[in-house]
């Protein structure tokens, strides 16, 4: 695109707030990532002037097989849709479909400090140390740059994350202010959107983490995943982690205040309340009722998931649009990047 093309199609910024969030497609979604995070996003489009990406340059740094990366993004661009978000009111895309990702995170990298990503926890979490670490690929280094390009290209106002990602937020308006204060005032500078409210759904197998999808990649039954069978689901969590205690009742283990979580985030109670319901009850009786709200609640996601996976064209056509709109955006930031910095 030419300079005068990109300057010319500037798209209009509404009165609503700009959002950007993305997810990688390593692993099938898990119950966690609906209660925590796509549930959210669905219920707010109308809120905010919606970016939602699927990551997919990030899940490179876990060296996947081809095919898998390429059958999981219309995995997560069918469940992204199945949980309620609506191509025409959010802008729901791949981020290796857009180019711009690519090249701005490259910009970054050279404007960031070593220190500062050395410092980050993901990093120092997955790369190990000794040989591990210098055998680890080169992208989890500068992965927040590239997570940086993602949130900054599209002018957000807010990152929807949990608090364990308030980091990623947090290097990323780093940069942009660094950037800022070298070459003027290039990036809008984005605030991490941490909701007060809303289910921590920690692991069924370990209730003192929470539930991850590196984590149920390795062990069965950490997670309830978004497509698992209602026989699955009724497996794992009559398996999950509960207390010494011979029934629900104070003081509650994390266990037990797990299921409970998942139980009142599923049927719009609290927490306290879900508590006095099953107070003096079995371990038996509180598994059973949090796998029917589980399974009524993950039904209508799978009948929808499996009605957009028969359709594989028209799922492509909806990625495809989607780029066009987004790279709309992200092209203008890049251009005013890349004469910031002399590149143009």
């Amino acid at each position: 695109m030419s300079d005068a093309a990109a300057a010319d199609i500037v798209p209009p910024r509404g009165d609503r707030p700009r959002v950007l969030s993305g997810i990688q497609p390593t692993f099938q979604l898990h119950l966690g990532n609906y209660l925590g995070a796509l549930r959210h996003w669905a219920r707010e489009q109308d809120s905010y002037d919606n970016y939602f990406c699927i990551v997919d340059l990030h899940a490179l740094t876990a060296v996947p097989d081809p095919e898998l990366v390429r059958n999981s993004v219309l995995e997560l661009a069918a469940l992204y849709m199945a949980c309620g978000l609506d191509p025409e009111r959010s802008v729901l895309f791949v981020q290796s479909h857009v180019a711009a990702h690519a090249q701005l995170g490259w910009i970054l990298e050279c404007y960031t400090p070593l220190g500062w990503l050395e410092r980050m926890t993901q990093f120092k979490s997955k790369a190990g140390a000794g040989r591990e670490r210098e055998r680890a690929p080169a992208g989890l280094l500068t992965y927040p740059d590239l997570m940086a390009a993602d949130i900054l290209l599209y002018d957000a106002d807010y990152v929807p994350v949990g608090d364990d990602q308030r980091q990623h937020v947090e290097i990323s308006r780093d940069i942009a202010q660094r950037i800022n204060s070298l070459r003027g005032e290039v990036f809008r500078v984005p605030e991490p959107l941490i909701r007060s409210t809303g289910a921590r759904v920690m692991g069924l197998d370990d209730p003192t983490t929470k539930m991850s999808k590196s984590t149920a990649l390795t062990k069965a039954g950490h997670a309830i995943l978004l497509l698992d069978l209602p026989d699955t689901v009724r497996h794992k969590i009559g398996r999950a982690t509960t207390d010494t205690n011979p029934s629900v009742g104070e003081p509650i283990g994390p266990g037990v205040a797990n299921l409970l979580e998942i139980h009142a985030s599923l049927r719009g109670t609290s927490r306290e309340e879900a508590l006095a319901q099953f107070a003096g009850k079995s371990y038996g009786a509180l598994k059973s009722a949090v796998t029917d709200a589980v399974n009524e609640a993950l039904e209508p996601v799978q009948k929808r998931y499996y009605e957009l996976r028969a359709d594989e064209a028209t799922l492509r056509g909806i990625l495809a649009r989607a780029a066009e709109r987004a790279a709309t955006v992200a092209n203008v930031t890049l251009l005013r990047v890349q004469r910031a910095v002399g590149l143009r």
